[in-house]
């Protein structure tokens, strides 16, 4: 079993060097869970919008984890942002492989991968990336609110 932590920690240190990562952009890993988001997204105590991943006991066990979007109690309007985000954006996201929209009280987008751990960082490195996309969107949207 290859260590996660360090995954985590590289994917980390991937994200810090990507050409659109500034003092905007903000990372909490908490070892083997991560998530990525902008400092506007209220997500200071985990608990706004944000990128995440994990990989723990039950995904250890499944083979299989998710990358997902959440809006999660912090954000503000939390239903009408989701509400909006995914009127404009619900195409885009469902265009992508695997990426399915959610139908939860915090959910946004998921896809979920199998747990190989070839390339992992490179292939986490990549979703991030996609996710991001949405970074204009979710800026728009969370200013209107």
């Amino acid at each position: 079993m290859k260590d996660i932590k360090g995954v985590f920690r590289n994917l980390e240190k991937m994200l810090e060097q990507a050409n659109w990562f500034d003092e905007n952009w903000e990372i909490y890993n908490r070892g083997n869970y991560l998530q990525l988001y902008k400092v506007n997204w209220f997500n200071q105590k985990q608990g706004g919008v944000h990128f995440e991943t994990f990989i723990e006991a039950q995904q250890i066990k499944n083979k299989s984890f998710p990358v997902c979007m959440h809006a999660e109690e912090d954000c503000p309007s939390q239903s009408m942002f989701i509400r909006e985000l995914l009127a404009h954006e619900h195409k885009r996201i469902e265009s992508w492989k695997g990426y399915k929209t959610l139908n939860n009280s915090y959910g946004i987008c998921q896809r979920t991968l199998p747990l190989n751990f070839k390339n992992l960082e490179q292939r986490l490195y990549e979703e991030f990336n996609r996710l991001r996309t949405l970074e204009s969107s979710i800026d728009r949207i969370l200013s209107d609110l």
